[in-house]
């Protein structure tokens, strides 16, 4: 059984018994803290607000480096031990992806010695680089925009298009629950979701630690192209979820599940419809109108900002430029 924990708890409790005096002894909002970065032999940052600070040996936060608390090998060794309950090698296949997700939907980022057999990644040592990624759910955000993607009662095949960092994962998670549990006149459907990184559900002993919906099944840890076949196969979801798309296989994979029957929400790296169209891979996305619909965010300074929403056809259905306000999700 897991115990149900505050944010905070979920924290401290993976942290060395000195950085968890620190924070403790600190002022931080856990719910506005983003990101926790432990380097070896430097000082301790967090990202808070969108802003990055240097955390003091009293739990201050400094702008100067040289105030910030230096992260020893024990406090690496320490919060390793918690971090995988004392059991690195139980966490293997995680390491080897680089990332290792714990109670609460936390992503843990290591970096260290590249351990390679024949000439893949067998495992990950000498940790001495750590990220803590807080998990974070933005309910509702997805509301606004759900209007856009229904076509004559059925959900359009729908491409989020996001420069790194802006919000896509955030949207499409809130779109995966609201769609799996029904949504306004719009009955709740199974959504199938091949979390290929662990940020979707953010998947912890096998149970999603954000709220993904009461109809929707989980493939985590899964490589995006074999997982939608495997869902096709053995679940039957009325849609499938993937984030980050990118590769051939994962191409050649959704053109499967459309032929299938089943609908796409999908995510792409990009600034604009025109930068998907100039990647060799993504072209036949847009050029064969497999997508019915494009939802482009905003970047730079409007992070969570929808900036676009346009059809196959390339008619605009929602310009931020046009309409009275934005739909900022962040």
């Amino acid at each position: 059984m897991i115990t149900k924990m505050n944010k905070k708890q979920e924290i401290l409790k993976i942290l060395s018994a000195k950085l968890r005096r620190i924070l403790e002894s600190s002022e931080v909002n856990f719910d506005k803290l983003q990101e926790l970065r432990l380097r070896m032999n430097e000082p301790f940052i967090i990202i808070y607000e969108g802003t990055e600070f240097f955390v003091s040996d009293s739990g201050t936060l400094e702008k100067q480096p040289e105030k910030g608390y230096q992260i020893t090998p024990g406090d690496i060794k320490e919060t390793l031990e918690y971090i995988s309950s004392f059991s690195l090698y139980a966490y293997e296949d995680e390491i080897r992806q680089g990332f290792i997700t714990v109670q609460g939907g936390h992503r843990i980022g290591l970096a260290g010695k590249v351990i390679l057999e024949q000439g893949r990644v067998k495992s990950v040592k000498y940790i001495s680089f750590v990220n803590i990624r807080m998990s974070h759910e933005k309910k509702g955000c997805g509301e606004e925009i759900l209007p856009y993607i229904y076509e004559e009662n059925q959900i359009c095949h729908t491409l989020i298009i996001s420069p790194p960092g802006c919000g896509k994962t955030t949207l499409l998670r809130d779109m995966i629950r609201m769609i799996s549990d029904g949504y306004g006149e719009h009955p709740g459907i199974s959504v199938g979701v091949v979390d290929e990184r662990s940020e979707i559900g953010a998947c912890y002993r096998g149970v999603p630690q954000n709220d993904i919906g009461m109809r929707t099944d989980v493939l985590d840890c899964c490589p995006k192209a074999e997982g939608m076949l495997m869902l096709i196969r053995s679940m039957s979801p009325s849609v499938i979820a993937v984030d980050e798309i990118g590769k051939r296989e994962d191409i050649d994979a959704l053109a499967y599940v459309m032929n299938c029957g089943c609908h796409i929400l999908a995510t792409v790296h990009g600034a604009s419809v025109d930068d998907v169209k100039n990647k060799p891979v993504l072209r036949k996305l847009v050029e064969e109108k497999l997508f019915k619909r494009f939802i482009v965010l905003a970047g730079g300074k409007n992070p969570g900002v929808i900036k676009n929403i346009f059809d196959d056809r390339g008619s605009v259905l929602y310009d931020w430029k046009t309409v009275n306000g934005e739909f900022v999700f962040v």
